[in-house]
C-alpha cells in the first residue's frame, strides 16, 4: 500500500482547511470508508470568510447558493484516469446554528445508507494505484466521464452540498483500491505539506 500521495489543491481562490489530518486522526472522527487521512475545503470570500451568519442562519436553513463558494469550480488534483462519478444526488439547503443540531441528529441514518449517502456526488481519479476521491459536489455539474484521462488542473465538477454536508464544501481523500468498501486509507499531502484546521489556502485565480 502507497504510504502517501502528494497532490494539487482541487480549485482555485481562496478556501478554509477544516477536520485536517494535520491536527487529529482520524480526521473525521472515524475510520469508516477508508476516511482517517481525508480533508475538507470551505470556500470562502476575498475576506476568509464564508456566508454571513445573521439571526436567520441561527434558526433556520439557508439555500447553498447564499454561500461565496456554491458552484465554484473544482480541478483535477493529479493526472490520472476517472475510475467512478455519481452525479444524482441533490444539494440540500445548508444548516448552521439549531438547524445543524437537527441534522447531527440524522446522522446515524446517513451512515446507514452507506457511502454515497455520506459522500453525496463524487468522482474518483485513479493514478499510481492511489485513488483520489473529491466528495460533495454540486448536482449535475461532472464534466468527466469513467474512462477519461484527466490532467492537472482539468476542470471535472463544481462545489456543492450534496450527500453529508452542513455547508457547501469539497471533501478530499486518498484510498488504496477503486472499491471504497474494500480500501485502506492513504495519507495526502499538497504540495508537500499538510495544513492545518483553520488555515486559509489561496490557490489564485
Amino acid at each position: 500500500m502507497p504510504a502517501s500521495r502528494d497532490i494539487e489543491y482541487p480549485f482555485r481562490g481562496r478556501w478554509l482547511v477544516q477536520t485536517s489530518p494535520a491536527d487529529r486522526v482520524p480526521s473525521h472522527g472515524t475510520a469508516l470508508f477508508a476516511s482517517s487521512y481525508a480533508i475538507d475545503f470551505v470556500p470562502v470570500d476575498a475576506t476568509g470568510r464564508t456566508a454571513p451568519l445573521t439571526l436567520g442562519s441561527l434558526v433556520r436553513l439557508e439555500p447553498p447558493e447564499r454561500f461565496p463558494g456554491f458552484g465554484r469550480e473544482l480541478l483535477a488534483p493529479v493526472e490520472g484516469v476517472v475510475t467512478h462519478t455519481h452525479d444524482a444526488e441533490p444539494d440540500h439547503p445548508a444548516c448552521r446554528g439549531l438547524p445543524s443540531i437537527s441534522y447531527a441528529l440524522t446522522q446515524r441514518r446517513r451512515v446507514q445508507a452507506g457511502w454515497t449517502a455520506l459522500a453525496g456526488n463524487y468522482v474518483f481519479i485513479e493514478t499510481d494505484g492511489v485513488v483520489i476521491a473529491l466528495c460533495h459536489l454540486q448536482r449535475d455539474s461532472l464534466t468527466v466521464r469513467p474512462g477519461q484521462r484527466v490532467g492537472v488542473g482539468d476542470v471535472i465538477a463544481r462545489c456543492g452540498n450534496s450527500g453529508n454536508s452542513t455547508e457547501p464544501h469539497v471533501h478530499v481523500q486518498a484510498i488504496d483500491d477503486r472499491d471504497i468498501h474494500r480500501a485502506n486509507a492513504v495519507r495526502l499531502t499538497f504540495a508537500g505539506s499538510i495544513p492545518h484546521n483553520g488555515e486559509v489556502i489561496d490557490a489564485g485565480r
